[in-house]
C-alpha cells in the first residue's frame, strides 16, 4: 500500500470532553466527501483521540469532471487560450492531468465552502490538518539525483513543478537562476579582493549593474515560465479565504450573484495601525542594535581591563538571546494585525502578511549594518556620550573589587563593517542550514519518539493490521511534521541578496560565500520537502508575489549603500586616526560628501535600470513565443470556424453559363411587374430586379456584349481632324 491509492489525509481530533459533537462532526464530514465524489475510509490516529481519514476520488469519470470545470474556469478567466473539449475523457487524454494538478484540485473540493461546490471541511474545529501523502520513492530517486548533479537543467524545474505545483517549482526557479547570476559578483568580488581591496568603485559599479540585469531578467523568466506552464493571470482567479468575516451581502453589479461584502473603511482603520506597529517594531529592534552595537564598540575599541577576550561575545549573546525573542513577538504581533485587516481572498492575506515580515525581517537583518554605515562611521564622534555611560559604568562595577578601570581612546573603525559582514556571510549562513533542516529533523525524530512511548502506556490499543501496519505507522509520523512554507525560503534568499546589493563592497568575497551556500541550499530545500517537511499543497503561482517587489526595493537601495560605503569608508581609510582632532569638520565633510554620493549613485542606477528594461524588452523568449502562437492559432481556428458556416451557405451557380430566354424586352417586362406591384422601398426594388447570381452573370455577360457591339459601330476619327 502506498500513496499512490490515497489523495489525502485528514487528521481528526475527538476531545473527550466534546466526544458527541465530534462524532456528529465526523459523520457530517463523511457524508460531505462523499457528496462532492469522493470515497473515505477511517483508520486509528496516533492516540486515542484522534482519527486518521483516507481521501481519494471515487471514480476516473467524476475526477474527469472535476479537472474540465477546473479548466473551463482557467479558459473563462483567460488563462488558459483555448476551452477544454467538451468530452471530459477526450480533453484529459489530449492534455494528461499531472500529480500536482489532480492533488490541488482535490484539496480545493475538501476545503472550499458548500456554496462553491467543496465539502466544506476547511470549517471544521476538529479538522487539524489536510495533507497530501509523500512519495518516498520519487524523493529518493529526486534526492539521489540531484545529490550527482553539479547544475541543474529546465528538465529538473518542470519535474518539482508536476510534482509540488507550480508555487514551488518557481521558487526552484528563483533559485536556480539567481545561483546562476551570483557567479558575476563572486567573480567579480574575488577579483576585487586580490586587485583593488575593499571599498572599490569598480566592484561598487560593477554589482549595481549586475542587480539591475538580474532583477529585469527575472520578472522576464518568470513570465515566460507562467506561460510556458500554463498559469499566467492565474492570479486572477481569486479563491476565498476560509477565515474571511463578511457583513453584509449584496448583489454583484456584473454577474448578479450574491457577494460577501467586508467594508473598505473597517479594513483601511485596521491598517492605520500598521503606523504605530512600524513604529514599534524601529523602536524596539532600534534600540536593540543600538544597545547591543555600543557596548560592542565600547568592548572591542574602549575597554582594555582585563577578560576583554571573553566579554566580546556579550554583545553577540544578547542579540542572539533578544532578537529572536522579540522578532518573534512582533511577528505573531503582525500574523494577528493581518487577521483583523479580514482579507476575502488567500493571496491578498498572504501578500499582506509578507509586507509586514518583510519590514521586520529588513529590520533584523540590516539594522545593524546601515547603523554602522549612516551612524557610527559618519558620525562616530557623537557616540561618545553613549559610550561614556558604559565607561561610567564599567568603572563603578570595577571600582566595587578596588580596581580601576583601564581604557584607550575611542577611535572608528571603517573595518568594523567588513567583520560583521564577515559573520553574516559565513557564521550566519552555517548555523541557518544547521536551524533549517538538521534542527527539524532532528526535532521530529524526537517528537516521534516521544510520542510512541506514550502511546505504549497503559490502556487497550487497537492493533493495526498486518499488512497496514508499516504504512500506517508512516502517515502517523507525517501528522507530526511542520508544514512547508515556501515564503520562508523566498525570505531567506531575498535577505541574502539584500546583503550582497547593500553590503557586499565592504566585503568583497560575500559573493564567493553565497555562491557555495546556494548550491547547497538547492538540495537542502529539496531534502527539506523530502524527510522534513509535510508534502506541500500543489499551489499555483505566476510570479514570486510580493517578493518580486521588494527584490526591486533592494536593487534600488543597494545603489545608495554602496555608494555611501564606498565614500566614507575610503574616505575615512585615507585619513585614518590622526583625523581625531578635526572630528566635528571631518564629520560635515563625510555628511555632504556621503550625501552627493547617495545621490550620484541613485541617478545613475536609474538611467542604468531604463536602458536595460529597455534592452529586455527587445528580447524575445520562448514562453511569450508559445503565447503568441497559441492565440494566433485560436484566432485562425474560430476565423475557419466562422467561413465554414458562410461556405456551406453559397448560393447555386446552375446556368450560370447559359444566356438563352433572356432578352430586354422580358427584362423590361419584369422590372415593369415590380413596379407594378409596388412591393418594398426604391431599394428594395433596385436589388430584386436581378434574381440572384445567376441573373447577375447573364445580365452582365449581355452588358459586355453589348459595349463590344457599342464600340465596333463607333465611327473612327480622321487623322486630319482637330
Amino acid at each position: 500500500m502506498g500513496p499512490r491509492s490515497v489523495d489525502y489525509v485528514i487528521l481528526f481530533k475527538v476531545p473527550p470532553q466534546e466526544r458527541a459533537e465530534a462524532e456528529a462532526a465526523f459523520v457530517q464530514l463523511v457524508q460531505a466527501l462523499s457528496r462532492v465524489g469522493l470515497n473515505t475510509t477511517v483508520r486509528r490516529g496516533g492516540d486515542t483521540d484522534s482519527l486518521l481519514v483516507f481521501v481519494r476520488a471515487a471514480s476516473p469519470d467524476r475526477l474527469a469532471r472535476h479537472v474540465r470545470r477546473s479548466r473551463m474556469q482557467d479558459w473563462l478567466h483567460g488563462v488558459r487560450t483555448a476551452g477544454p473539449e467538451a468530452d471530459a475523457s477526450r480533453a484529459l487524454d489530449e492534455e494528461p492531468v499531472t500529480e500536482a494538478e489532480r492533488l490541488r484540485i482535490l484539496y480545493q473540493l475538501i476545503t472550499q465552502p458548500v456554496n462553491e461546490g467543496g465539502a466544506g471541511v476547511g470549517t471544521s474545529s476538529f479538522v487539524k490538518t489536510v495533507f497530501p501523502l509523500r512519495d518516498q520513492a520519487f524523493n529518493r530517486a529526486w534526492i539521489q539525483k540531484w545529490s550527482k548533479k553539479q547544475f541543474l537543467e529546465q528538465g529538473d524545474i518542470d519535474e518539482i513543478r508536476n510534482k509540488f505545483g507550480e508555487s514551488v517549482g518557481l521558487y526552484f526557479a528563483f533559485l536556480r537562476s539567481y545561483s546562476t547570476f551570483i557567479v558575476f559578483p563572486a567573480a567579480l568580488g574575488f577579483a576585487a579582493w586580490l586587485l583593488l581591496g575593499q571599498f572599490s568603485y569598480t566592484y561598487a559599479l560593477g554589482c549595481g549593474l549586475w542587480s539591475v540585469v538580474f532583477f529585469e531578467y527575472w520578472k522576464k523568466k518568470e513570465v515566460d515560465l507562467a506561460v510556458q506552464w500554463g498559469v499566467r493571470g492565474v492570479s486572477a482567479i481569486e479563491h476565498q479565504r476560509p477565515g474571511f468575516q463578511w457583513d453584509f451581502e449584496t448583489e454583484d453589479p456584473i454577474t448578479g450573484e450574491p457577494r460577501k461584502v467586508y467594508p473598505y473603511i473597517k479594513r483601511l482603520q485596521t491598517q492605520l495601525l500598521q503606523i504605530p506597529f512600524a513604529l514599534a517594531s524601529i523602536l524596539v529592534l532600534g534600540g536593540l542594535v543600538v544597545f547591543c552595537n555600543s557596548l560592542e564598540i565600547f568592548i572591542n575599541e574602549v575597554y582594555d581591563g582585563p577578560f576583554k577576550q571573553y566579554l566580546a561575545f556579550l554583545p553577540t549573546v544578547f542579540l542572539v538571546v533578544l532578537t529572536p525573542t522579540f522578532s518573534s513577538v512582533l511577528m505573531r504581533a503582525a500574523t494577528v494585525l493581518t487577521d483583523r485587516e479580514n482579507y476575502e481572498t488567500i493571496d491578498a492575506y498572504n501578500a499582506a502578511l509578507v509586507q509586514k515580515q518583510f519590514v521586520l525581517n529588513f529590520f533584523t537583518s540590516y539594522m545593524a549594518l546601515l547603523f554602522t554605515t549612516f551612524v557610527y562611521i559618519p558620525f562616530g564622534e557623537t557616540l561618545i556620550p553613549i559610550l561614556n555611560i558604559w565607561t561610567k559604568t564599567a568603572q563603578a562595577v570595577a571600582s566595587v573589587g578596588g580596581k580601576t578601570l583601564s581604557t584607550q581612546q575611542f577611535h572608528i573603525n571603517p573595518q568594523r563593517i567588513a567583520s560583521q559582514m564577515f559573520y553574516l556571510t559565513v557564521t550566519a549562513q552555517i548555523v541557518n542550514f544547521a536551524t533549517e533542516v538538521i534542527v527539524p529533523y532532528l526535532t521530529h525524530k524526537a517528537v516521534v519518539k516521544a510520542h510512541e512511548l506514550h502511546v505504549r502506556g497503559p490502556g487497550p490499543q487497537e492493533q493495526d493490521d498486518a499488512d497496514e501496519a508499516e504504512f500506517l505507522k508512516r502517515v502517523r509520523e507525517e501528522c507530526h511534521l511542520d508544514d512547508y512554507d515556501v515564503t520562508a525560503d523566498y525570505r531567506e534568499m531575498v535577505m541574502q541578496y539584500g546583503y550582497l546589493a547593500l553590503f557586499s563592497v565592504a566585503w568583497p568575497l560575500a559573493g564567493c560565500c553565497f555562491l557555495v551556500n546556494n548550491i547547497v541550499e538547492l538540495r537542502s530545500d529539496a531534502l527539506k520537502i523530502a524527510i522534513s517537511c509535510k508534502r506541500p499543497i500543489p499551489w499555483r503561482a505566476d510570479s514570486i508575489g510580493p517578493w518580486l517587489t521588494a527584490l526591486g526595493f533592494l536593487s534600488w537601495l543597494g545603489s545608495i549603500t554602496s555608494g555611501a560605503i564606498v565614500y566614507l569608508c575610503s574616505h575615512r581609510s585615507k585619513h585614518g586616526p590622526e583625523a581625531a582632532e578635526k572630528s566635528t569638520t571631518m564629520s560635515q565633510l563625510t555628511a555632504w560628501g556621503g550625501l552627493v554620493s547617495v545621490v550620484l549613485a541613485e541617478h545613475l542606477y536609474l538611467l542604468v535600470q531604463l536602458a536595460v528594461r529597455f534592452v529586455m524588452k527587445k528580447m524575445d523568449s520562448p514562453g511569450l513565443q508559445r503565447e503568441r502562437r497559441e492565440r494566433y492559432l485560436m484566432k485562425r481556428r474560430l476565423l475557419q470556424e466562422s467561413m465554414r458556416g458562410v461556405d456551406d451557405e453559397k448560393p447555386s451557380m446552375e446556368g450560370a453559363g447559359a444566356t438563352d430566354g433572356v432578352t430586354r424586352e422580358t427584362l423590361e417586362e419584369e422590372a415593369r411587374k415590380s413596379s407594378l406591384r409596388g412591393q418594398g422601398s426604391v431599394e428594395d426594388i433596385f436589388w430584386q430586379r436581378q434574381r440572384g447570381a445567376q441573373d447577375t452573370v447573364i445580365i452582365g455577360r449581355r452588358l459586355i456584349e453589348q459595349g463590344a457591339a457599342a464600340g465596333e459601330k463607333k465611327p473612327t476619327p480622321s487623322p486630319r481632324a482637330g
